[in-house]
């Protein structure tokens, strides 16, 4: 395997200490070691060194970084004199192809590095703040859906806190602070944090894409997957992180192939992978502000003021989490009430009463999960139970926990806390009965809007704002020829993770049909 992999490359010979590649670069290569040994080097928050791993013979480096534009995390170094092979990005690709059990080791490797810098917090880079705040919350979201490694201090009980305060002068009121090569940024807003760390990648407002998709969902990333794959120039647009609603979800034990269940994020970031693994380049922390479809290729308006340009759109920006007209409610989101039931949120509420609203499989999912660490899990619904709108494995498994107790014809009437949930009050809408309880954490999951604010009545769409598509084979095309929807925007998708994973899929080949009937 070695040999077939230097047949790719060209062979080095470095001094020792020569420098391979350095934290924050872009596009490094990938590097074979033939001979003496490559060091792995990380740099923490206080700018000292570590090395990590040193990679001997026949090992090779890299991790994700590597099927993307965004800048390497760690630094690479010969430790004595060192013979190594130098496969550049476009040979490398062409060898992940062409090589495909060498491919699966490599890909199985850097997914498994990737982890384990998530687990140990590699990369120098610290969340400074109280883990009770919107923001604090509202950025390790960021981080952690976007697989970035990060160490989280938290100010209200970490001892460190202090000491990373004075280090960088800040005080409570700079707080949550994201330390990062020797920065400290100040509460930065997604897009900040991204262009700090280096998520983010430029955009060629004059370059062509095949296919734009808007959304990085279940549906989305199908969409990149099988658009990428079939050679066609594909880019995804994503304003928070891949997986979408989906993405947050604790456990999906009903998607095909799955027996034991599997994390919304895992499989949005498999997703991911597997579809810059063919090429397709994936903007996170930018959204689609408007569209102009007077005009061929269709112009994307960005958030930032960048536009990019595509022959075909497909739409899948999903929908936005509908919410509870109540006072209160939105000086308290994201300090206590959550649309998601994640490890982090289940976290901030462990040992204390949680309470979700809902009766979808989302919110199915989330009370099982909150069970194994709350104190107890109450769910309210408006109607008289969950057989209507919930898998029966799901209520099989809610009825069998002691720790979850289903309120059916309930609804949240009021909210108590400051900074912070404290308790809330709950109404039985038959017997008028009002209940307050002391609790940890709302979770709350009565369904979603659509995103199609920024189409600009370019498409047509439903009463309730959802992309009307049409028939046959024409299935997912939308009223304006070229722009596509599919998943949880398209009127009358079933709301499911396979589903929308199916119909992103399947509509790459009405974009081949339109392509092609334009190119005549």
């Amino acid at each position: 395997m070695a040999a077939r992999v230097a047949a790719f490359g060209a062979e080095e010979v470095l001094e020792d200490g020569a420098l391979l590649f350095r934290r924050g670069d872009r596009s490094v290569d990938f590097f074979l070691c033939l001979g003496g040994t490559i060091e792995i080097v990380d740099t923490d928050v206080e700018g000292r060194e570590g090395v990590v791993h040193t990679h001997v013979p026949r090992q090779f480096t890299g991790e994700l970084d590597l099927f993307n534009d965004r800048t390497i995390l760690v630094t690479g170094r010969a430790r004595g004199e060192t013979r190594v092979v130098r496969v550049g990005r476009a040979e490398f690709r062409r060898m992940m192809a062409a090589e495909p059990d060498i491919g699966e080791i490599v890909m199985r490797a850097f997914i498994l590095r990737r982890v384990g810098m998530l687990l140990h917090g590699t990369a120098g880079v610290a969340l400074v703040g109280p883990a009770h705040a919107s923001d604090t919350a509202r950025i390790e979201t960021f981080l952690s859906r976007n697989a970035l490694p990060h160490r989280r201090i938290d100010t209200e009980v970490d001892a460190d806190a202090a000491g990373f305060l004075e280090c960088f002068s800040l005080t409570d009121a700079d707080l949550p602070v994201v330390v990062a090569d020797g920065r400290a940024l100040r509460n930065p807003s997604n897009a900040q944090l991204a262009d700090a760390l280096g998520l983010a990648s430029a955009v060629d407002p004059e370059h062509v894409h095949d296919i734009a998709v808007v959304g990085a969902g279940p549906a989305g990333l199908a969409s990149a997957v099988y658009g990428a794959s079939e050679g066609l120039d594909t880019i995804v647009i994503e304003s928070v992180a891949p997986g979408g609603q989906a993405g947050t979800s604790s456990k999906i034990e009903n998607y095909l192939g799955f027996p034991t269940g599997i994390s919304g994020q895992a499989l949005a970031g498999r997703a991911q992978v597997q579809a810059q693994k063919f090429g397709a380049r994936l903007l996170v922390s930018r959204s689609a502000a408007g569209i102009d479809c007077a005009h061929r290729p269709y112009t994307i308006r960005l958030d930032d003021g960048a536009t990019l340009k595509a022959h075909t759109v497909v739409v899948a920006t999903g929908a936005r989490y509908r919410k509870l007209e109540l006072p209160l409610y939105a000086e308290l989101e994201g300090n206590g009430i959550y649309y998601a039931a994640t490890a982090m949120e289940a976290g901030l509420c462990a040992a204390q009463t949680a309470v979700v609203v809902g009766g979808g499989n989302s919110a199915g999912q989330a009370a099982i999960y909150l069970a194994r660490t709350a104190g107890h899990v109450h769910m309210l619904v408006r109607g008289p139970g969950l057989a209507a709108t919930m898998s029966r494995y799901l209520i099989e498994r809610i009825e069998a926990s002691d720790k979850i107790t289903l309120h059916p014809f309930t609804e949240v009437t009021e909210l108590e806390g400051d900074k912070h949930l404290r308790a809330l009050s709950w109404t039985d809408r038959q017997s008028g009965a009002v209940e307050r309880h002391q609790v940890g954490a709302l979770f709350v999951m009565i369904g979603a809007q659509p995103n199609t604010d920024w189409l600009d009545g370019c498409i047509e769409l439903d009463k309730a704002g959802f992309v009307l598509t049409g028939s046959g084979e024409t299935f997912f095309c939308s009223s304006t020829p070229g722009i596509f929807a599919v998943g949880d925007v398209r009127s009358g998708s079933v709301k499911r993770v396979a589903s929308g994973v199916g119909e992103g899929s399947v509509v790459v080949s009405a974009i081949h049909r339109y392509l092609e009937s334009v190119a005549q």
